[in-house]
């Protein structure tokens, strides 16, 4: 097989480690850097520079991270795509070219462009108000265009977080639209080095296997097939194994079927296998044609929010909340839009130390008025201090309020996004929409591994006899899990390590036992889906996050650790298994 592209990974989010791009440009040979600074989040802050300032709205972390390390790059011949650019790659590719004129440097920059949709907000709106912004997910092929044209660094806006992999892949190795099997490999290697360190080891759930004193950030190395080896840079902290990628692979997904602009990936058709210390091959992952539509996600300015919380400690805690609310709510000048309440029993009987003897309150205010989310609703709460329950106390002064978004998600045709690349000389390259089917066939769940004989489904009750055979323990024992959040709805993969296990699982860990074991998803909308070939099921909980992340009241407004949650409840589990 020809040689692997070595594409690197320095940036999971906006705010990651400001030093990846350099310890991933010195520590070992790439061939193209990457990084990711998008979310649902990011896409509202970017809105409101935005507004604030026209010529922002791009990732200026990413401006000073080149500021260090452009010359680097360009003396090794490392190419460098980023979707940094936001809701201006246009200005973020202007400035960058300053930057490196200030620097002695002439890197060609090309950037891609169209995702956004602003102009068509009002139409694409689902609620009240007119979002801030709207932006396709587009794919890959802009950057391809932008690579082969010669660039050296290559920007862009909305773009699937995998495109930032398929990109430079489909570039290299000549790829066409219609390679579906080569780009559904190329987008799982993709997805897997988003994150960055989330590949080597961080938010690993058997964490305590490896020393994540500072993990290093993951490289793929994609073959022209499309399979890829997932490693990392000789003497970095971290790992990279089966566990690790398999945990990666089971973040923010829904079905087995990974929609995305230029190809479906079959997430039930990936094989991972050790390939040595710190490396592990992905192989056999099939494409179907991608949807006829994109994805828009458009983020809405919902109001201003605020939040104080309350310190009950000692005794009748539940009447202490209940006198607090009371007074709260009448003294507040009108019911606002949202006043929810979240009593959190963190309190121990007979405690040792007061904070283990305090149970916390927390209340959320969301409302369109600033004032009333502001001052008008902590100055409230703080002026009870003399006249409330014994101990009052509460964790932070009075504040403003802060606006908060909404976010939504519409699908529209495709062919009515404009996709294209900018490149170093100026000239625009149109990319066409990917060449598409009728629509695939509803995702079927892969039948289920025989369950073993003394499998039974977990318990969420402690007085409940266990079965002959088991022993009572966490789940976490022999499982597993990640999650995380996508909008309103929130994924929980579990994966287990043998076959015996994962039979067992199939036939324990199902929707009905998911909610007596996390109480909170309640009557919530949930579908399962197995993956065999992970030894995995992936878990989607439609609504648990409400409005997203920025307009959240949940104590985990991004479902990070739900998955730890489940791990953590007791169940029955086969001896044989422990």
């Amino acid at each position: 097989m020809s040689a692997p592209l070595r594409i690197a990974n320095a940036s999971g989010f906006y705010g990651d480690r400001f030093s990846a791009v350099r310890e991933m440009l010195t520590g070992g040979p790439v061939d193209v850097l990457t990084g990711d600074y998008l979310a649902e989040l990011t896409m509202l802050i970017l809105g409101r520079d935005r507004l604030k300032d026209p010529s922002g709205g791009y990732a200026r972390t990413f401006l000073r991270q080149m500021e260090d390390c452009l010359g680097l790059a360009l003396d090794a011949g490392v190419k460098v795509v980023t979707n940094a650019g936001g809701l201006n790659p246009a200005g973020l590719a202007q400035a960058l070219r300053e930057l490196g004129e200030k620097l002695g440097l002439a890197p060609r920059i090309a950037y891609v462009t169209g995702d956004d949709l602003t102009a068509r907000a009002a139409e694409l709106a689902t609620g009240a108000g007119t979002p801030l912004t709207a932006n396709a997910y587009l794919g890959a092929f802009g950057i391809a265009a932008a690579l082969r044209a010669g660039a050296d660094i290559v920007v862009t806006g909305r773009v699937t977080d995998a495109s930032l992999v398929v990109g430079p892949a489909a570039a290299h190795f000549g790829w066409a639209q219609d390679d579906l099997d080569a780009l559904a490999g190329a987008v799982v290697a993709g997805h897997v080095i988003e994150c960055g360190t989330q590949a080597t080891g961080g938010n690993y759930a058997f964490f305590t296997e490896h020393d994540l004193t500072r993990p290093g950030f993951p490289i793929a190395e994609v073959y022209a097939d499309g399979s890829s080896v997932i490693t990392k840079h000789p003497g970095t902290g971290g790992a990279v194994t089966v566990g690790t990628v398999t945990a990666q692979l089971l973040y923010e997904i829904d079905s087995p079927r990974y929609l995305g602009p230029d190809v479906t990936a079959r997430l039930d058709t990936v094989v991972l296998a050790d390939d040595g210390p710190d490396r592990v091959r992905i192989s056999g992952v099939r494409g179907e044609p991608a949807p006829s539509t994109l994805k828009v996600g458009l983020n809405t300015l919902g109001g201003f929010r605020n939040d104080v919380t309350f310190v009950l400690t000692g005794l009748d805690v539940e009447a202490k909340a209940a006198l607090v609310r009371a007074q709260l709510e009448a003294a507040l000048p009108r019911p606002p839009r949202v006043l929810a309440w979240r009593l959190a029993r963190t309190d121990h009987p007979d405690a040792d130390g007061q904070e283990e003897a305090s149970a916390l309150l927390h209340a959320t205010v969301k409302d369109p008025d600033p004032k009333l989310a502001g001052r008008a609703f902590s100055g409230a709460a703080v002026e009870l201090a003399l006249a409330s329950y014994p101990g009052f106390t509460v964790t932070a002064p009075p504040s403003d309020g802060t606006p908060y978004g909404v976010f939504t998600s519409v699908s529209v045709p495709a062919a009515e996004v404009p996709h294209v690349a900018v490149l170093p000389d100026g000239t625009t390259v149109p990319i066409p929409p990917a060449p598409v089917a009728a629509a695939p066939p509803a995702s079927a769940a892969p039948g289920a591994l025989t369950p073993s004989a003394s499998g039974r489904g977990p318990s969420a009750s402690a007085g409940e006899k266990k079965a002959s055979g088991t022993r009572r323990g966490a789940l976490g024992l022999v499982a597993g899990a990640r999650s995380g959040d996508k909008g309103g709805s929130a994924n929980i993969g579990v994966w287990v390590r043998t076959d015996a296990a994962y039979a067992w699982l199939v036939a324990a860990l199902t929707v009905a036992q998911l909610r007596r074991l996390l109480p909170e998803v309640g009557e919530l909308p949930v579908t399962r889906y197995e993956l065999p070939n992970l030894r995995a099921m992936n878990f989607v909980v439609d609504g648990l996050l409400g409005d997203g992340v920025s307009a959240g009241t949940r104590f985990d407004p991004q479902g990070k650790g739900l998955g730890e949650w489940l791990r953590s409840r007791y169940v029955d589990i086969p001896e044989e298994l422990l």
